[in-house]
């Protein structure tokens, strides 16, 4: 029988709140700790570029729950690219053609989105109750390391600069390390930016 973890389910919701209402939060996914929110809200994208000190795009990705969330936000994305990234063993992000529907100010001017779909129980159930992508970028001020080793190595400044940190008892085994990233044109041409 399938046994509900009710600790998540009370971190779950409280997180829910947060991004619900605009609000940004500090949580841990595949890779390394992120910055997050409600990718469909401009004012919360515009806060994390604040909290970043940039207003670096290119460095803002999102999470789906699966390659069905990842469609209804982007239209142009080949069939190509759910391939690899099924074939994929490791954390990779899809830079995508015709994003739709997400906060105007996370598209670039090539109008391109990064998704990914986490592999990460936290994240996974966390999408599935928002229903919607939410903002992955790296948990550090523009310019300064990313911090690879958890929670502890991030700016208090991001930590203070949040409206919510995710408990780390739910951070799982990321690898500690950016994911690899791949282009896909929407004919299918590939370009590894990252590996």
């Amino acid at each position: 029988m399938y046994k509900i973890d009710l600790t998540m389910e009370k971190e779950l919701q409280a997180v829910l709140e947060v991004l619900r209402a605009g609000g940004l939060i500090l949580y841990p996914t595949d890779t390394v700790w992120g910055i997050g929110c409600d990718a469909t809200n401009e004012e919360a994208v515009a806060k994390v570029y604040a909290l970043k000190r940039s207003e670096n795009k290119h460095s803002m990705i999102v999470l789906c729950r699966d390659a069905d969330m990842i469609v209804r936000y982007v239209n142009k994305a080949p069939g190509i690219a759910f391939e690899v990234m099924e074939m994929s063993e490791k954390p990779l992000t899809l830079i995508l053609e015709g994003a739709v529907g997400v906060a105007k100010n996370l598209i670039p001017e090539e109008g391109t989105l990064g998704v990914r779909v986490p592999d990460h129980e936290f994240c996974r159930q966390l999408l599935r109750k928002f229903g919607k992508p939410i903002v992955s970028t790296s948990a550090n001020i523009s310019g300064e390391p990313t911090p690879l080793k958890g929670l502890g190595e991030v700016d208090r400044a991001i930590i203070d600069g949040v409206d919510y940190v995710v408990n780390p008892r739910f951070q799982g085994k990321p690898t500690c390390k950016p994911s690899a990233i791949i282009a896909f044109g929407e004919r299918g041409e590939v370009n590894i930016i990252r590996k």
